[in-house]
């Protein structure tokens, strides 16, 4: 069956364009494509479409979806060509998801799942759905499927999409079983987490028990499932927690520009990622995060991928990624811009911005927990968690094998950790102490909102204490550095082996 190519233009409220090709339906009279049904009927019928889209096509395209009534299963298949390019140019890259009949609304209730250019085919019933996609009743209706053409070459991209109804009993759907949002943990204390992962949901390789098990063997106490743009794997842990580990649901929001991990929501909140910077929509689906218990946090903001740059600003942020999986040059671009916005806040008594680190591991040989954000919380639970996050009493290690204390102190006993403020007159002196283990070879840095004012390689016993005024420092950092791979010819600094959020000095609030 060929369409036409573009049929009509329309504008989705807030999102970015889209264009509709006209609809498939399916009619029991035009033939079964195989044996026939209890009722009669035929068991299954199939739909092929196919068409070119320019370079230039809107970010998604639909296809209507006539669904009758009986059908117990929806499935879905595409292809499309991926011509040579000149170096330089962009090629052929499609994303596929489909929604229900309730619509494509932005930020409505028709989602049903999206496995972006990860997987070629899906299917959806009552009882199960592919990775990436929600189980659930097929109900009659138009569904619509959505491709997004990610790049497109000047040649343009032809595409086939094939899809198939199988008719029958509807089946049960199961109720979904979601991780606890509290373990029993050690009460009051330091928890290692990781709060980017991808698995077979989204475009990982690895099952939620692969998943899970790497995290275990890498020392951490918690972990956040964001899969791209779905929330199937959600209800995708039963048995994996336990007492001693937390397993907390979200979503890496992929926008066209820029990715933002939608940390700790509720289990089974989608977030819409469908519009642009242009679209001034950012601030709603933040508030969205928000009202289901999470944080807002942008994503590898200077990541070199299409499609990864940060947009958006960080006004809405509650944390910020400086550190995603191997440290990259990228990763130093972004912690620049991170100390900025503390300068910032210091200056003009603003709140602050705390930063995270996590691995971002998809599969095999990307690391679970390289790196990974430690918190003080009271309790490992997603309300402790979130909230030391939030407050900044978090630091960033390489691995489980980095230890690390950071506070400064005062006279008459004043002493404060990392993300507090230790309350001394500007000229009253300030001792700043540094205690590491597993960072051998070392150096460590003091950065101050003046610059890096101190930097001594790491001792023997991992003990570094330098003094200063609030006068001198309104904020000290620490960073604990590799040498450069090599050498320092290149002038990248080395990568780190952990580095921490900020401590402030003074009687101003930040």
């Amino acid at each position: 069956m060929h369409r036409r190519e573009m049929l009509r233009m329309a504008a989705v409220a807030g999102a970015a364009g889209v264009l509709t090709l006209d609809g498939v339906t399916f009619a029991h009279a035009d033939g079964p494509d195989g044996a026939e049904g209890a009722s009669g009927g035929p068991a299954s019928e199939t739909r092929k479409v196919t068409g070119r889209l320019p370079t230039g096509a809107p970010d998604f395209v639909h296809l209507p979806v006539e669904v009758p009534r009986g059908v117990r299963e929806i499935a879905v298949s595409y292809t499309y060509d991926r011509p040579a390019v000149p170096a330089g140019v962009q090629g052929n890259a499609c994303d596929i998801g489909i929604f229900d009949e309730r619509g494509t609304e932005l930020g409505g209730p028709g989602f049903r799942g999206w496995s972006g250019g990860a997987r070629t085919e899906f299917a959806i019933s009552a009882e199960r759905a592919t990775p990436g996609y929600l189980a659930g009743p097929v109900r009659p209706g138009t569904w619509h499927v959505v491709l997004g053409p990610y790049t497109v070459a000047p040649q343009g991209l032809a595409y086939e999409v094939t899809v198939t109804l199988r008719y029958g009993p509807p089946g049960v759907t199961p109720a979904p079983v979601y991780p606890p949002q509290r373990a029993k943990g050690r009460g009051r204390a330091w928890y290692r987490g990781d709060n980017h992962l991808h698995s077979v949901h989204s475009d990982g390789k690895r099952t939620p028990a692969e998943v899970a098990a790497a995290a275990r063997a890498a020392g951490l106490d918690w972990i956040t499932t964001t899969e791209h743009n779905t929330t199937s794997s959600h209800g995708a842990w039963e048995g994996l927690w336990a007492d001693d580990f937390l397993i907390l649901t979200g979503e890496e929001v992929t926008t066209r520009n820029g990715h933002v991990v939608a940390l700790g929501i509720d289990p089974g909140v989608f977030v819409d990622w469908r519009y642009r910077a242009r679209d001034n929509a950012f601030g709603r689906f933040s508030r969205r995060i928000r009202q289901a218990g999470g944080l807002v946090v942008p994503a590898h903001p200077h990541a070199t991928c299409v499609g990864c740059n940060w947009k958006f600003g960080f006004n809405e942020a509650d944390a910020v990624e400086v550190w995603n999986g191997p440290y990259t040059p990228d990763d130093e671009i972004t912690l620049a811009e991170w100390d900025n916005t503390l300068v910032a806040a210091v200056r003009r008594g603003r709140p602050w911005l705390p930063a995270i680190g996590n691995s971002d591991a998809h599969r095999e040989p990307q690391v679970v927990g390289h790196p990974q954000t430690v918190v003080l919380a009271e309790e490992l639970s997603r309300t402790a968690l979130l909230a030391g996050i939030r407050a900044g009493r978090c630091w960033i290690a390489e691995s489980s094998a980095v230890g690390l204390s950071f506070s400064a102190s005062g006279g008459r006993g004043a002493h404060a950790g990392i993300g507090e403020r230790l309350r001394v007159d500007r000229d009253a002196p300030v001792t700043v102490r540094l205690d590491v283990t597993g960072a051998a070879g070392c150096s460590a840095s003091f950065v101050t909102d003046q610059g890096r004012l101190f930097t001594t390689p790491v001792p023997a016993d991992g003990k570094v204490q330098w003094r200063t005024t609030a006068s001198y420092a309104a904020y000290v950092r620490a960073e604990v550095r590799h040498p450069p791979a090599d050498g320092g010819g290149s002038g990248m600094p080395g990568p780190f082996a952990a580095l921490t959020n900020p401590v402030f000095l003074g009687r101003e609030e930040a």
